[in-house]
């Protein structure tokens, strides 16, 4: 059980529990495509580009061109949490703690879906530690996506789709050109923003940087007044998700641009709340709440790294 639920008993006059300050819940599920996953794990078929064929001669025979498929494999993983409320404690409380607990159970799923994404929980409450790759935190936008017809080939996130944290000559924060230069990637790679909905995430460190551009605060580059609200939402047609939760290295902060479509959230068991009864416990009130996800990038070409100092 919770061994710290005395701070809320009678004595401390208070009649409600507040949340600490925390991320509640998920910032980047709606910004990625959403499938049903059906066992541990599951396949998502892909078709490649193909080239049509000049006709230069009469009554020729029609052309047979072989058209390429692939596929990317997303991997089941299973998340839960779990807390026991004391009788005697309820006895004790001006009030049920029953239902910000489970607040608190699903706001920590929540978070674990972008942790799965960004590869991060390293900063920020609930930290997690996951294996490294390519020394950055494993995750959907940078891992190793697995492909081929049993999803045994390995596709590393190329250095192509990365912008460098000195790009321009020094090595800064996140700025506008890095930004500009993220959009250049994109549409090298024929992604198209005329029906592509992009995205990319921030830290409050990169949303600072943004900030003290002219780009950004000037309403002569700028129809989105960012210092009137303080916050930075939309830049160069990019809809702007801030968390700390995001992926570092030991000396920047590693922002991933994205298309909704070139990111792939699984989903096998959507996050689930009980809350019964413990006989074995002294019939004490267990809250507990799971989940099993799994995510995937489909195109190395829909993902783009910006470097930006921590």
């Amino acid at each position: 059980m919770s061994f710290q639920v005395d701070t809320a008993f009678v004595k401390q006059f208070n009649a409600t529990v507040a949340l600490l300050t925390q991320q509640k819940g998920s910032k980047l599920r709606s910004a990625v495509t959403e499938e049903t996953m059906n066992g541990e794990e599951q396949f998502f078929e892909q078709i490649g580009t193909v080239a049509a064929q000049e006709v230069t001669t009469r009554h020729g025979d029609s052309p047979l061109i072989s058209t390429p498929h692939d596929r990317r494999r997303i991997t089941l993983r299973f998340f839960d949490w779990g807390d026991m409320i004391d009788n005697f404690d309820k006895v004790r409380m001006l009030i049920d703690p029953t239902s910000p607990y489970t607040t608190s159970a699903v706001n920590a799923l929540g978070r674990a879906v972008d942790d799965v994404l960004m590869g991060a929980g390293t900063s920020g409450e609930g930290t997690i530690t996951y294996p490294t790759d390519g020394g950055v935190n494993f995750g959907v936008f940078y891992g190793t996506a697995f492909t081929g017809k049993a999803g045994a080939t390995s596709v590393i996130f190329p250095a192509a789709q990365k912008v460098a944290s000195n790009f321009g000559g020094t090595a800064v924060g996140l700025t506008v050109p890095k930004m500009i230069d993220s959009r250049r990637i994109l549409k090298k790679g024929n992604v198209d923003m005329d029906v592509e909905s992009l995205y990319m995430a921030v830290s409050s460190k990169g949303e600072a940087d943004l900030l003290n551009t002219t780009q950004v605060t000037s309403q002569d580059f700028n129809g989105v007044k960012a210092l009137v609200g303080g916050d930075v939402d939309s830049l160069l047609g990019y809809s702007i998700r801030r968390t700390e939760r995001l992926p570092q290295n030991t000396t920047d902060w590693l922002y991933p641009v994205w298309a909704k479509s070139g990111v792939k959230l699984g989903v096998a068991k959507d996050i689930q709340t009980e809350v019964a009864q413990r006989p074995d416990k002294r019939f004490s009130w267990y809250v507990y709440a799971c989940m099993g996800i799994g995510g995937v990038r489909m195109e190395e070409s829909k993902v783009v790294q910006i470097a930006g100092l921590l």
